[in-house]
């Protein structure tokens, strides 16, 4: 049995990864459970008013931070521009050396230090005083430089840092990613900023699959297996095995959607007279169905939710198009 080298240290709870990894995790909660709390001990009116600062603004809100702040703070712009606040990033050091004439008197800047004394900002607040634009300060020191000069401060709780040294910026940059989630979704929900006009800024991926709407990629016109009410099933056998979408659409005699035969209802209604059975006794009613302009999401939940493969799309009650799973799937939306 091998045994640890003398000069080796014995094992302790310092090196059970899990056990790092959970206490790095209490640390960060703890820091956002004083977040929490110092909204009601003070940081709620700050945070109103920075609110209110960057609705009331005719420009764009410029994020600006260095080092640990300076990677947070492009990720807070990022959310901003997605979530219908226009908004970018200024490197504080850059600004120093030209990037400030990107920077208008109709912006508002929030600016981010964690000890509020970070040198490099001091060119982009003077600048910010000298043309009265609007300073928000995103620090943990209420008396620094950088919240003496701010219109508005956002004064996060000193926290303990996960680091067992206390030195990498771990609870602090996770306080200020946090803050600047709920400026954003504050801002969006104050302008009451919906799923569409999400779409409008996500594209790409599957989220702007999802954002589409059904009428991009429904079947439509000859492609819709359609029968009227009367028929007999043998004219519903040929319809379904002539489109291939597993079912075929029940359409009364005012051009209304009356129901959907699946391969289920078949099989659950098969018998040797079921060519000559009319298409209203194996029908099921009051199918699953979607307007045109659903979002893709919401036809992807109801599928999912019902266990269904396919929905009608109906408009005024009327049949209009037919969506199937695949169609979500080949659009990227599942």
């Amino acid at each position: 049995m091998s045994s640890l080298p003398a000069s080796s240290p014995a094992p302790d709870a310092t090196d059970n990864p899990i056990a790092s990894a959970l206490r790095t995790l209490a640390t960060e909660k703890a820091g956002l459970d004083a977040l929490a709390a110092a909204f009601a001990n003070g940081l709620g009116a700050p945070f109103t008013a920075a609110v209110a600062l960057i609705n009331a603004s005719r420009g764009r809100l410029i994020i600006t931070g260095m080092g640990k702040s300076g990677h947070v703070g492009r990720k807070i712009a990022a959310t901003m521009a997605s979530t219908g606040t226009p908004a970018y990033f200024v490197h504080p050091a850059e600004a120093s050396h030209g990037d400030l004439g990107m920077i208008q008197t109709d912006d508002v800047i929030l600016a981010m230090s964690w000890s509020g004394e970070t040198t490099e900002l001091s060119d982009l607040v003077a600048y910010s005083r000298r043309f009265r634009i609007p300073l928000i300060a995103l620090t943990s020191r209420a008396t620094s430089t950088l919240a003496r000069q701010a219109d508005v401060v956002l004064a996060l709780p000193a926290v303990d840092e996960a680091c067992p040294n206390g030195m990498a910026p771990t609870s602090s940059t996770t306080l200020q990613i946090v803050m600047g989630d709920a400026l954003a979704i504050a801002l969006l929900e104050g302008r009451s900023f919906s799923r569409q006009d999400f779409g409008v800024f996500h594209p790409g991926g599957k989220l702007g699959a999802q954002l589409r709407h059904v009428r991009e990629i429904m079947h439509v016109g000859e492609r819709l297996p359609i029968v009227k009410t009367g028929m007999l099933m043998r004219d519903a056998i040929a319809e379904i095995s002539s489109k291939g979408f597993g079912c075929v659409l029940v359409e009364d005699a005012g051009g209304k959607l009356a129901g959907i035969i699946t391969d289920g209802d078949l099989r659950r209604h098969f018998s040797p007279d079921i060519a000559t059975t009319p298409v209203d006794a194996v029908m099921s009613r009051n199918p699953r169905s979607v307007t045109p302009d659903a979002l893709l999401a919401s036809a992807l939940e109801l599928q999912e939710r019902s266990k269904v493969t396919a929905l009608v799309v109906v408009e005024d009650g009327a049949i209009v198009g037919l969506v199937h799973y695949l169609d979500l799937l080949r659009a990227g939306a599942a």
